[in-house]
């Protein structure tokens, strides 16, 4: 789709005329110099499109314009609006100032760092919580202000919250309002088009039964983004989704496979669903990189200097994969054509057989279930469409929520190991290929921070702690919550006590917020497992349990981000 750039644009990180780019999630424009960094930090930084010569939803180039029209760039650069930066010396670039290093770390700074967002005012108490942001994210999205939204993601809420009370996520209220844009904007921030409320209905039903049918079809054009965008990729088609919804290209001598690639498509069939789910994400990144690189040598001129720390020739390093998978992600930029041509053809087929559930392995395998935290964790329920009884909508309830605790231990399994032998994945992938996207602070490391060895000395204590919980958890010992909550909250009192009160890295001081705040918010729900009085409320165990697991997961993360930001720093 065409766009005409009116004259009083201007980048948003070096105030250039005219940008020709859009960072996408940010909701901002950039001209080309800048571009270029915004591509070398990679998707889940920044995730950049041609404003003229991409391919473009009217919805999502819709919800972008209205982002950068309404100040979405002050979101990103809060602090800087103090008249006290600008004596103190600190300044946003201009046009003239060059690429490498001046751009290049503002940008870092600005969008990887967070470093001039505004901060939330830290209290004696739990402050405010990933979960009030999350709550008032539920309720902005029913208007049209795009910007709190972004805001409000921009502080931590949450796209996929599943409000306890309503039983809906924010996706479902927006398409219930029929507000597009803020759907595409959770969407762009990972929400899940197919999530299911408490009754099983999702945000796509939302929007039939309001009657917004436009919004509707773009919900489910939003589910199958990713198969696609793959098929678009090689053919210049998309489904209609009304007469089905993949297209699988056929290559002309597709029928004359090589004995390496019939061994290759056998393996990429064994995948369990969580590794396919990442090749076929990796794969669509690697996608949008060659696509970007096209664009990017058609609309340089001769005026414009390209040098080679402009070009991306591979997929940026991201911190939260681990080295394996970065160097893989990697690897994709070697294939040629062809050989690309062939995988992606792989992927959509099989990607089709295992929607259609043919040859699927057993769905209670919980390793076979996709666990990242952007989306729902749902084992395949079956569902009874001839009665509408509230035992069988009650039993369905029950059975996604002990599913999704299941797979939530075993994200704080996953999250207690690496920690335990002191180092994390991230760490490691950090130090692949390429150190773009490290997720480190700019500047000098920080004499302040404790030695590692006492930091994972306390992390010891924690996850082992921790396991003690989740042990409890499992054999439905919910008598032993509360005692196991004071030991994780002393554990983490502990560790936290080994930073400084003020530490000078962001990261550290995010990092230590969420340790904090996890482990009280953990302690309040632990104490709803206490016998209610004669007469009271019952407690709905199932779902106590899987927000207690929440809570040891989100201190997990935290205590593993911990170890790997001070394991980094001095080895700087």
């Amino acid at each position: 789709m065409s766009r005409k750039l009116q004259r009083t644009e201007v980048c948003a990180d070096c105030s250039a005329p005219d940008p020709g780019w859009t960072s996408i999630n940010r909701g901002v424009l950039i001209c080309d110099e800048c571009c270029s960094v915004h591509r070398s930090l990679g998707r889940h930084i920044s995730i950049v499109k041609h404003l003229r010569h991409s391919g473009w939803p009217p919805a999502l180039l819709q919800m972008v314009q209205t982002l950068a029209s309404n100040g979405a760039n002050s979101i990103w650069e809060h602090s800087l609006l103090d008249p006290a930066q600008v004596q103190s010396g600190r300044r946003k670039p201009n046009p003239q100032d060059k690429v490498h290093p001046t751009k290049s770390e503002f940008i870092r700074a600005k969008y990887q760092m967070l470093a001039f967002v505004h901060k939330l005012p830290c209290r004696d108490d739990d402050g405010v919580t990933t979960k009030d942001l999350s709550k008032q994210l539920h309720s902005s999205v029913r208007t049209g202000s795009l910007e709190t939204c972004l805001r409000l993601l921009s502080l931590g809420a949450q796209a996929n919250f599943f409000h306890p009370e309503k039983g809906t996520t924010p996706l479902h209220v927006a398409a219930k309002a029929g507000q597009i844009l803020q759907a595409e904007l959770l969407v762009v921030y990972g929400a899940d088009p197919g999530a299911p409320d408490i009754n099983g209905r999702t945000p796509m039903d939302y929007a039939r039964q309001a009657g917004h049918i436009e919004l509707a079809e773009r919900l489910v054009e939003c589910q199958y983004e990713l198969t696609d965008r793959l098929a678009f990729y090689l053919c210049g088609r998309r489904p209609d989704h009304k007469n089905g919804h993949y297209i699988i290209p056929q290559m002309a001598d597709s029928l004359d496979l090589s004995e390496l690639a019939k061994a290759a498509k056998k393996k990429l069939q064994a995948l369990n669903n969580r590794l396919f789910e990442e090749l076929a994400m990796d794969v669509y990144d690697e996608v949008d990189r060659r696509e970007n690189d096209a664009v990017w040598l058609t609309t340089q001129n001769h005026s414009t200097l390209v040098t080679e720390r402009s070009a991306v020739p591979f997929l940026p390093v991201n911190p939260e994969y681990s080295a394996t998978r970065n160097q893989g992600r990697q690897k994709l930029a070697r294939f040629n054509a062809r050989e690309f041509a062939t995988l992606i053809i792989d992927i959509l087929s099989d990607a089709k057989r295992r929607q259609q559930g043919k040859g699927l392995s057993s769905p209670t395998d919980p390793f076979d279930l996709g666990i990242d935290d952007d989306q729902h964790d749902y084992d395949s329920v079956a569902s009874d469409e001839d009665t509408d009884s509230e035992l069988t909508t009650q039993n369905n309830n029950n059975t996604q929520r002990s599913n999704r605790a299941k797979v939530l231990i075993i994200k704080v399994y996953v999250c207690v190991s690496l920690v335990s032998m002191g180092r994390s994945s991230e760490e490691e992938g950090g130090r692949g290929e390429s150190e773009e996207g490290g997720g480190g602070d700019v500047g000098e490391p920080d004499p302040t921070l404790p030695c590692t060895e006492d930091v994972i000395l306390k992390t010891e204590q924690v996850t082992k702690n921790i396991q003690e919980l989740l042990r409890a958890a499992q054999e439905f010992k919910h008598d032993s919550f509360v005692p196991c909550s004071e030991k994780i909250h002393s554990a983490v009192t502990e560790m936290a006590s080994l930073f400084p009160k003020r530490p000078a890295l962001d990261a550290v001081h995010c990092s230590l917020r969420l340790l904090a705040s996890s482990a009280s918010r953990l302690q309040v729900e632990c104490r709803k497992a206490a016998p209610s009085e004669p007469g009271g409320p019952a407690v709905d165990y199932q779902l106590l349990t899987q927000q207690v697991i929440q809570c040891a997961y989100d201190i997990a993360k935290a205590a593993k981000q911990l170890v790997t930001i001070t394991t980094r720093e001095k080895k700087q």
